[in-house]
């Protein structure tokens, strides 16, 4: 069955055009209903924290967008280096949609870790090594979009675009085992693949809800800002034209 799929034809940006467009709404309404899930799952039936009390329900929202600032930018490296490596315009655009949603998500990892950490540490911020690398993570983003925005020619700014991505990606891993690697005010690894999970488990469930409907929403706005790239490169191309006069 895998074999009779044409994988290849969906490296064309038309092909993917099309493809993405049906995708995108299934994207959006899964999104839209696992947040719903994960929000009343968090906010209202998972218990009262013993030690921090109501503070830590930012938990449902700082932890998934933490994440995923982490995985879109590794994501994000993947199809940089497959465009280096193959010269495929779909990679370098794919890479180029990412970064946005992976700067948002990063922001607001920071400001939702601001906000928890105020409540408990008694300050807005402190130059702890999970946070101090996760605000390296936000300019590593702001750099790749800033840089492609000042580079005229998109096959140049996509280039130099990647050497930004496969670069930053090395600290990626530093934001994940800096609370292993340094003493650092910031908890542990509330959830990992080595030891059972230290909350209880209804307060999982909300945490891994809501970080699916965040990767839901992470897909949707990737492809949906890929058609748009796609639509700005490929513009004086025929099927562009012939799909914007049978819109008109």
């Amino acid at each position: 069955m895998m074999n009779s799929i044409n994988w290849y034809k969906y490296s064309s940006p038309a092909t993917f055009y099309v493809l993405a467009g049906k995708m995108i709404p299934w994207f959006y309404a899964a999104a839209a209903l696992l947040c719903v899930a994960g929000l009343y799952i968090g906010f209202f039936l998972a218990p009262t924290d013993f030690q921090q009390s109501e503070a830590y329900r930012i938990i449902f929202i700082h932890v998934p967008a933490s994440w995923m600032s982490m995985f879109i930018y590794v994501v994000m490296a993947v199809w940089a280096a497959i465009g280096l490596a193959f010269n495929t315009r779909l990679s370098f655009m794919m890479a180029s949609a990412l970064a946005p949603t992976g700067a948002m998500l990063t922001f607001v990892a920071l400001w939702t870790g601001a906000l928890w950490g105020k409540p408990t540490w008694g300050a807005w911020w402190v130059w702890d090594a999970r946070l101090t690398s996760e605000l390296i993570l936000f300019f590593l983003y702001i750099g790749f979009m800033a840089l492609q925005a000042a580079i005229d020619d998109p096959r140049r700014a996509d280039r130099a675009g990647a050497l930004i991505a496969l670069v930053g990606v090395v600290n990626v891993p530093i934001i994940y085992f800096s609370v292993r690697w340094w003493n650092t005010l910031h908890q542990g690894a509330s959830v990992s693949v080595s030891k059972a999970p230290s909350m209880a488990s209804i307060m999982l469930a909300g945490m891994l809800v809501m970080a699916f409907a965040v990767w839901m929403y992470a897909i949707a706005a990737a492809l949906s800002r890929a058609r748009s790239i796609i639509l700005e490169r490929e513009r004086n191309s025929q099927w562009v034209a012939q799909l914007l006069e049978a819109k008109v």
